[in-house]
């Protein structure tokens, strides 16, 4: 029993801690919805995402082995330019990894390029999505971050002998941490909202995710390019680049304050010489 609790305490907190860049994309991704109706998308979505990660964990006990053993049909090599040997899980890390990048680059684009971020605060800016379409990308994107999770999960519970208490175990965790994303989704979203400087940090972090999707995809596919395989993103490797991405914004936001300061005070003191 102890061995079970325990099991249960470490698959929670092991979705907790790789849930972090979930929320992100949610936080991020549903802004692109109505207005009144971001907060019922955030829920809606996390919603269905629980009920299917479920229905993955299931599939993939059952299955696991197809997404583990490379597609005939995918393997082979290209010249000495690449060699390849994908497989289930290989392709939809690679596919997710890409999706999640290619959003941050349009949504860092799109900051740049448009002419009044405030226009698109009220709904009527080009990345306006309909509310079924966000949580669409949502409850897509949360299976694809939901896969490793739950690989590892099933890696964590093969100590249980018996397979049902190992099945129930890993959805209780999946469901606590499915409700507590519930709470912190709409906490991120007004944070960010108030402090829209954030988004940047943000979009910047799915852009690391992307990249160590990728790689990780790509390593699983043992993906070589002109003979040099490409090696998974580790995980201290990702968390340090994320710790210096905030370590730097916080510090330029400062530094930034300051200047805006030391300016205020020279117009002010030019103009009351100006008037003496």
């Amino acid at each position: 029993m102890l061995q079970i609790i325990f099991t249960l305490l470490m698959l929670v907190l092991l979705q907790a801690v790789l849930g972090f860049d979930n929320l992100l994309y949610i936080s991020l991704e549903s802004k692109k919805a109505p207005q009144d109706d971001q907060q019922r998308v955030r829920k809606v979505g996390i919603i269905i995402a629980i009920v299917l990660r479920i229905v993955l964990l299931f599939v993939l006990v059952k299955i696991i082995g197809f997404f583990q053993e490379p597609f005939s049909f995918l393997t082979g090599h290209i010249g000495e330019v690449a060699s390849f040997e994908f497989n289930g899980h290989s392709i939809i890390v690679l596919a997710g990894g890409g999706f999640i990048l290619y959003t941050a680059i349009k949504e860092i684009w799109h900051m740049i390029g448009a002419q009044d971020l405030d226009h698109d605060i009220e709904g009527e800016g080009k990345s306006r999505k309909s509310s079924n379409a966000v949580i669409t990308s949502i409850v897509i994107m949360n299976l694809v971050f939901s896969f490793d999770s739950i690989l590892a999960a099933i890696g964590l519970t093969s100590d249980i002998e018996n397979s049902v208490t190992a099945f129930i175990v890993m959805a209780i965790a999946i469901v606590i941490s499915g409700l507590l994303m519930l709470v912190l989704a709409d906490r991120i979203s007004a944070f960010l909202a108030k402090n829209r400087m954030y988004e940047v940090l943000g979009l910047f972090i799915l852009f690391i995710v992307g990249i160590m999707l990728i790689t990780e995809g790509g390593h699983l596919a043992h993906l070589k390019l002109f003979g040099n395989p490409i090696e998974s993103m580790s995980k201290t490797t990702f968390y340090f680049v994320i710790a210096i991405l905030v370590i730097t914004d916080i510090v330029q936001g400062r530094y930034q304050k300051k200047i805006i300061a030391e300016n205020a005070k020279v117009k002010v003191d030019a103009t009351d010489k100006e008037q003496v």
